[in-house]
Formats: C-alpha cells, structure tokens, sequence
C-alpha cells in the first residue's frame, strides 16, 4: 500500500524541501498525496499539485481561489481555498502530515490531523510554543505521533535515540547568530527589514530569517524544547554557533555529550521525518570536516537577544504565556517590516504585552481547550495595537 501524504505550506520554504523529496524518493509512482496547501503563490501550488498528482489542492486565501481553479483546470485535482478548507484538508486520512504553514494558522490543522491518528511531521513552531501540553495530549489520545522537523528538534530526537531521557542533564540549542551576530548592540536599533532579512548560512522566508535575527526563532526552540522533550527550563542551554553545522547537543549525566553535525540543509530534518524509523539517502551535502578545520562557539547573550530571556520568563510562566507570546511576536514582526517600529522594538512590545496580559488575565491557567489558546492569540494582537498606538516617535 502506498504511503498517503498531505503537505501543509508546501509552497513555503519547508513545503518546497518536502516536495523536492517527495519528488526525488519517487513523486507520484510510489506516495498517493491526498493533499497540497500553500498561500498566494498559486502557480507554484498548482504546478507541484500536478506533478505529484495529488488529490486536492488548498489555497488559504479565498480571493485566489478563482486563479487556483483556473490553473489546474482539466488536471483532475479538486480545488478549495480558506481557512475552513485547510482544517478539512486535515481531516481527509493520511498516513504523513507535514505541518509547515508558517504561525498560529498553522494550530488547527495540526490539530485536526492529530485526532485521525496520523503521523504529524512538525515544522510549525507555533505548534507547541502556544498549545504544547494540549498538542501532546491529544497525539497520546489518539494514538497519533509527533516529529519534530526543526533542525534543532530532529537532531535532539535523533541524539535520544536508544537513550533514557532519566540519564539526559542538558539539551544544548545552537543558534547561528543570524545576520547581525557581529554588528555592535547600540547599532541594532537602526537595523533595517533587508537588512534583518539576509542570513548568512541558512535559505529561509524572510519571516524566519528576521526571527533568527532578533534570535526570536532561538527563544520558541527553547519552549518547544521543553514542551516536547518534557525537559526542566533550567537544563535547556542556548550556544551561538556561527558555522550552523551541529543542530543541537545532548549532555548525559556521565559528562558525555552526542552532538548532531550536519550542513545547514533542511532536506535532512524532513527527509528523517518522511523516512522514519529508516534512513534513506538524501541529496545532502557530506561534510569534509578536515576542510572545515574549526568550529566556533560562543556565549548566547540575552541583553543582545532579549527574546532568549523572555522565553525562559514564558517557561517558567507555562499556562497560555506561550500563545500570548508567539502572538505578540508575530505581530510586532509585521509591525517591523511594515517599518512602523524599529528592530529592537519587537521585544520591548513582546515584553509589554506579556506584562499586561499576565496582569489582566492569569496566564499561568492551564492551556485546556483550542479555543481558550485562540482566544489568548486574539487578546495578544489586540494588545500589541494598543501599544503601537500609544507608542512615542522615540520608540518606533
């Protein structure tokens, strides 16, 4: 029987490493794809819903949806578009479900697929970061599986492997620093969306490169982290490593530590999800480590990256500070690129935000229904533009 597959965000940069395998493993002649979704790029969505084949194609923009018909028109592909189309796109059955849709937007279908007992493939940061205990909850509920398809996951998933987590002392994430690991603090304020949009090792949207700038990407792995490896705040360690080779390390209670090199290619991240528990070969670079010669690290400043102590602030916290938090980071992150707030802003509206809200509303309550995390998504959007209307000329 074929394996039945449905991408999420397949024209995202994840999405397009998932196909690229998909297509290089066999496409359309050994996987049966139930179902491709991607944004406002319809031309892109169409063109991989035809050469995979699939079933059904999902734009989640109904305005593009008369395009999306019109370029798969004779194709044989069934065509909806909206964010109701994507949540049932979740429940037709599939045995691989790459959940890649950048944000919050991507919770519900993720959700939806967990409650069919699939194998949930998890690019979507925003996933555990705002409903972790609930997410878990459900996959043991309904006999579903999680993988972890960050790089930094998947190499502490694989470093585990044959490993008790009772012996784990520390997880170490590494960061790449992003594009102004080497630029001076007090220049940071006056950096500029193109700027903050070039990284220096990794291919990404620029939605993550800019996070991975403000290291606002680093601080959801550490709340990820501690979501689905179950491990305390305080063992959960955050180490510049310029070069991006080692995806993350695990230290053990005897002071041994398994470290996961690899190059900066997130074709092995999916491709150990898609081929799990095996491993297939994958169009990867190999490293030549004598040619590399050295590898660097490097204290994780959190006065240089304030979205790091902010995430241990949210870790600590627990309840629904992790919604608060990726809301209001998603928000001042559209607040910076439109250029209505300067890049060291973003964390200073994160902080206020959080501050009132755990105020206001408790956040320490326990995460216990979609609804209630959506809700707390709503509140935290509201209140980053109240801030950014009161906010100085000084500050933006």
């Amino acid at each position: 029987m074929r394996k039945r597959i449905t991408v999420f965000g397949s024209t995202g940069s994840i999405g397009e490493n998932t196909v690229d395998l998909l297509t290089r493993q066999g496409g359309a002649e050994v996987y049966d794809v139930v179902a491709l979704t991607g944004g406002r790029n319809v031309a892109r969505l169409a063109e991989q819903a035809r050469a995979l084949q699939a079933d059904l194609a999902v734009t989640a923009y109904p305005e593009c949806l008369d395009d999306l018909q019109a370029a798969l028109a004779g194709s044989g592909v069934e065509v909806a578009a909206g964010p109701q189309a994507l949540a049932e796109a979740a429940d037709r059955p599939a045995d691989w479900i790459m959940s890649a849709i950048v944000g919050a937007a991507g919770l519900v279908p993720g959700m939806r697929a967990l409650k069919h007992g699939t194998t949930l493939a998890l690019a979507n940061k925003e996933s555990l970061v705002t409903a972790g205990p609930l997410l878990l909850a459900t996959a043991e509920r309904f006999g579903a599986r999680i993988l972890p398809v960050d790089s930094e996951h998947s190499a502490v998933f694989q470093a585990l492997v044959g490993e008790d987590m009772s012996a784990v002392e520390r997880i170490i994430i590494t960061a790449s620093g992003g594009a102004f690991r080497d630029w001076p603090i007090e220049a940071l304020a006056n950096a500029t969306p193109e700027q903050a949009s070039s990284h220096p090792n990794w291919a990404m949207g620029q939605r993550i490169t800019v996070d991975s700038a403000s290291m606002f990407n680093k601080a959801m792995e550490l709340i990820e982290t501690k979501e689905y490896f179950g491990i305390e705040p305080g063992r959960i360690e955050t180490l510049v490593h310029p070069e991006s080779l080692i995806h993350a390390m695990v230290g053990f209670r005897d002071g041994a530590i398994m470290a996961h090199v690899g190059p900066p290619d997130m074709r092995h991240a999916i491709g150990y999800a898609l081929n799990w528990p095996d491993r297939r070969d994958l169009p990867v670079a190999r490293l030549d480590l004598a040619q590399i010669g050295q590898l660097n690290f490097r204290p994780a400043c959190e006065v240089r990256w304030p979205a790091l102590r902010l995430a241990r602030e949210v870790m600590e916290t627990g309840g629904h500070s992790g919604a608060v938090f990726n809301a209001a980071k998603e928000a001042a992150l559209d607040a910076f690129l439109a250029r209505q707030i300067g890049f060291t802003r973003m964390a200073e509206v994160v902080e206020e935000v959080l501050d009132r809200l755990s105020r206001e509303n408790g956040l320490r309550n326990a995460v216990t229904s979609l609804e209630n995390v959506l809700e707390m998504d709503h509140l935290a959007r509201e209140e980053v533009a109240q801030v950014l209307r009161a906010d100085s000329p000084q500050k933006r």
